[in-house]
């Protein structure tokens, strides 16, 4: 995927699983999109926890060019951290 492209869908849905484990459920071009996903997720009842996250410049790159990165904690949708 091409910056452009990256940037264009800015929000993910993250998921992580009862052992911690996180992983990204999807990209999205709006938070409110992003939301809807999560919430329709989370209102299955199971053990996971899903939210949403915006992607950064700095991490839109990284992932563009195709370097690693240590993943930062994760944020909540309403940006504190879990």
């Amino acid at each position: 995927m091409n910056e452009g492209g990256t940037l264009s869908l800015p929000w993910l849905v993250i998921r992580q699983d009862d052992n911690g484990n996180r992983y990204r459920v999807g990209r999205y071009a709006t938070r409110a999109e992003a939301q809807k996903i999560a919430d329709s997720l989370d209102a299955r009842g199971h053990k996971q926890l899903y939210w949403v996250e915006r992607i950064n410049q700095t991490q839109a790159h990284t992932q563009t060019h195709g370097q690693t990165h240590s993943q930062a904690p994760a944020q909540n949708g309403d940006g504190t951290r879990n």
